[in-house]
């Protein structure tokens, strides 16, 4: 029960043991106990707790502190700190214990007596050069718990420590102009760092504006109402014996900028409008210029008019002014802080400053042709504004009406090739120049011309060469002469001297009749040697000859025949029946070769069709059947030699029919049907054999199988008695060939055999000249009705039987003995 209750709470009925948990009990009151022992009779008296038992943890000694640690150490003192143990036992730490040893001693000794609560204590009064290691306990109501893990040995000296630097600012810094900024950090180390500021790596001096403030842990510098000298990178090093370190900041006092550079450049004037340039701000005020503000006023009033306030470019079109007013001119620069003072201008009156082009010089007429001219002039003054464009006209010297030779612009160019000019007539061309102002006044005209083409003879052809000969003629080939004389070449004279002679005699009468550069001399005396020259010709005349370089002895020309073999006269040529076969083959050779076609050493069938040309021959036969294969041979002969190839062609057809078609073995249901191969397989491998059989009876034939290899079958199956006609064909690749057929029909029935002897032949009366005679049918018939009986006697003794009559019964009476 709870201390301030009277009633108890039952915890267990069922404990068997001398002990028990209760639980579910308030952390913080007070609680009495009682227990009874109970048996089968009933339960006994309770005894109850004596005191009241308040609920909590229970208290042990705090743990062990937790990392101890030298926080800082000179040559007579040690300072150290600590963390509170993870535990406090279960109850507040009253105090810590801190104890040291010097090293080579062995007891630990309490460092102070007053009561300690701080996890921080500087120990003082040491000896240079000694040597301690440290622990501390935690201590709470119930006493003094472990002691935590020593320091390592620390020897009393002072220390060195590299420097440290903790900057307050960031790499970049912008500041107004006018206003104050500072830069502060803090800073360590030891022995204590000198503090240094550099701008643009020049030591930063204190004057009225600057401040520096430097105490043995902060550093600061100040700048008081800020000015763009100001801008620059800033650098703080702190530096002792162990070292140093730097920190640095950008810093951009900015401000609006300093006015645009002067003087305002008036590029264009017009009587409307007008297009002035300046140059940026000397100082952009650390920040890039946004906007130029432009405006314009009336030099003789006193109200500035906006022209426009957005543009970064540095110059401007001023529009809507009036002609004969005088302007003025004001910008300013703007950037993100602010707009500077203005750039005024001088003043401009509004009215062009610029006219059309000057007229050109005469222009000169060149390269005249039967139906052009080449106009060239001089480029004149453009008036101040550049030439945008010339204008070419003509005119004929007896007319009045100038007329442009073409509506295309002509620029930059000051030479123009007039078209269309009419052949024999004589004109007068001028030129005038355009700006964007108008266009100029024209120039004087040129002088008279006549359009016509300045023809002057060839010279002569080149190369001329004999390139093949005959034994009557020769084939010159000659290339174009080098220039034409300005005229067309209407074509070439051909001339020829037989050599001993003075006197050429000419190939050709006129030039047109050789328009091309080869001719062919003929009606030459063979054996005979002649030279040749050729000349070219134009309106205006011919050429000076050119010569063959060598003389030409007229004879054939002797080159054994070549063959160049096409595809289709491979070694073996394979066509499918119905195709056309096709050989052919390029023939070469001087004089040109006697060509003939040959099959098997034989002349080719009337149905082949044979072609020669000067350059080849082909041989051709449509809807080839099986009988055209063979080897084919084609020989080329001349005076120097000659050649044949041959190619083998094998038709691809239907196979041809079966050989010695036999019937055995016939039985009532079945035969034996055997054959020998076609003796022409059609060029392909036979592939199986279709059999079939007719009812003599029937008009159709029925297929017993279509897929055999072997060249027999049992043909099954048959009707008793009915006759059948049997035939054959083979099938390969290309079809199926024609059917060989039984010659007679066959009988489907058993084969016959004569009857076996009648059994129990005895006589059952005798006379004297007649015996009568019985006897039983014989045990086998032979596959067929017995259709009579043949009796025959002997005399005794006699070596031959004599034929006594055919009886259709089994008995006879034999007479006549």
């Amino acid at each position: 029960r709870e201390s301030d209750h009277r009633a108890w709470t039952p915890v267990s009925y069922t404990v068997t043991r001398q002990n028990a948990t209760v639980q579910g009990l308030t952390e913080g009151k007070a609680y009495f106990f009682r227990i009874a022992a109970e048996n089968i009779i009933g339960m006994g008296p309770f005894t109850e707790t004596t005191k009241e038992i308040v609920i909590r943890d229970p208290i042990t000694v705090p743990d062990r502190p937790e990392d101890l640690e030298v926080k800082a150490v000179t040559k007579n003192s040690v300072t150290l700190t600590w963390n509170p143990p993870k535990y406090n036992g279960g109850s507040d730490i009253t105090m810590y214990v801190l104890e040291s040893r010097l090293i080579g001693k062995e007891k630990f000794h309490r460092v102070t007596k007053e009561k300690m609560l701080d996890r921080k204590f500087t120990v003082e009064g040491l000896k240079e050069g000694d040597t301690y290691e440290y622990r501390v306990s935690a201590c709470n109501i119930v006493g003094q718990g472990k002691p935590s893990f020593c320091t390592k040995p620390i020897t009393c000296k002072d220390e060195i420590a590299p420097p440290s630097l903790d900057l307050d600012f960031r790499d970049k810094l912008i500041v107004r102009v006018g206003e104050a900024f500072s830069l502060t950090g803090r800073y360590s180390g030891k022995p204590t760092p000198k503090v240094t500021w550099l701008k643009d790596d020049i030591v930063v001096k204190e004057d009225d504006r600057t401040k520096i403030k430097t105490t043995p842990a902060t550093l600061c510098l100040g700048i008081l109402k800020s000015v763009r000298e100001d801008s620059g990178k800033y650098c703080v090093t702190v530096e002792n014996s162990t070292g140093s370190r730097k920190g640095f900041c950008q810093v951009n006092v900015v401000d609006r900028p300093s006015p645009p550079v002067g003087p305002v450049i008036f590029d264009e004037v017009h009587k409307d409008h007008m297009v002035v340039s300046w140059k940026p701000p000397l100082d952009d005020g650390g920040s890039e210029i946004t906007n130029y503000i432009i405006e314009k006023k009336d030099a003789h009033r006193d109200l500035w008019m906006p022209v426009t306030s957005a543009t970064v470019k540095t110059t401007c079109k001023i529009p809507k002014l009036l002609e004969g007013r005088e302007y003025q001119i004001r910008i300013y620069a703007e950037n993100l802080y602010g707009i500077s003072d203005p750039l005024i201008s001088d003043e401009m009156k509004a009215k062009d400053r610029f006219r059309v082009p000057d007229a050109p010089e005469q222009p000169i007429i060149k390269d005249v042709t039967k139906d052009s001219a080449v106009v060239v002039w001089n480029k004149p003054y453009d008036g101040g504004k550049p030439i945008t464009n010339y204008i070419v006209e003509k005119k004929e010297t007896m007319a009045t009406r100038w007329v442009r030779v073409t509506k295309d612009p002509i620029f930059p160019s000051t030479q123009f090739k007039v078209p269309d000019l009419l052949e024999g007539c004589q004109y007068e061309f001028r030129v005038s120049a355009e700006n964007e102002i108008g266009v100029g006044d024209p120039s004087p005209p040129s002088k008279p011309i006549f359009a016509r083409d300045p023809i002057a003879k060839p010279s002569p052809p080149v190369n001329p060469e004999a390139v093949d000969k005959t034994k009557n003629s020769v084939d010159l080939s000659w290339q174009p002469p080098r220039h034409d004389g300005n005229g067309k070449i209407i074509g070439y004279l051909v001339e020829y001297q037989k050599v001993g002679d003075e006197e050429w005699k000419k190939a050709n009468l006129t030039a047109d009749s050789c328009p091309e550069t080869k001719y062919k001399v003929t009606g030459l005396t063979e054996g005979l040697t002649y030279k040749f020259r050729v000349k070219a010709a134009n309106a205006a005349g011919e050429s000076e000859p050119a010569y063959v370089p060598d003389p030409v002895e007229v004879k054939d020309r002797l080159e054994p025949p070549e063959l160049i073999l096409d595809a289709n006269m491979a070694r073996e040529q394979h066509v499918k029946a119905g195709d056309t076969l096709r050989l052919s083959a390029v023939i070469k050779g001087v004089p040109f070769p006697k060509v003939s076609w040959k099959k098997e050493d034989h002349e080719v069938s009337p149905k082949a069709d044979i072609e020669v040309t000067g350059v080849g021959s082909k041989l051709e036969i449509r809807n080839t059947v099986h009988e055209d294969g063979g080897i084919y041979s084609l020989t080329v002969e001349n005076p120097a030699g000659s050649k044949t190839v041959s190619v083998k062609v094998i038709v691809l057809d239907k196979p041809g029919p079966p050989r010695n078609l036999q019937i055995s073995e016939v039985r009532s249901d079945s035969c034996y049907i055997t054959w020998m191969e076609p003796e022409d397989d059609g060029g392909s491998v036979i592939t199986n054999y279709v059999v079939e059989r007719k009812d003599v009876a029937s008009p159709q034939w029925v297929a017993i199988s279509s897929s055999s290899k072997k060249r027999s079958h049992m043909a099954k199956y048959l009707m008793e008695g009915t006759q059948y006609l049997f035939r054959v064909a083979a099938e390969n690749q290309f079809g199926r060939g024609p059917y060989v057929e039984t010659l007679k029909p066959i009988k489907a029935i058993d084969p016959l055999h004569p009857p076996g002897p009648p059994k129990n032949l005895h006589h059952v009366d005798v006379d004297k000249t007649e015996v009568s005679l019985v006897w039983n049918r014989p045990d086998r018939d032979g596959g067929a009705e017995i259709t009579g009986y043949l009796v025959e006697y002997q005399e005794d003794g006699a070596d031959e039987w004599t034929k006594f009559q055919t009886v259709p019964m089994l008995d006879c009476v034999v007479t006549g003995l």
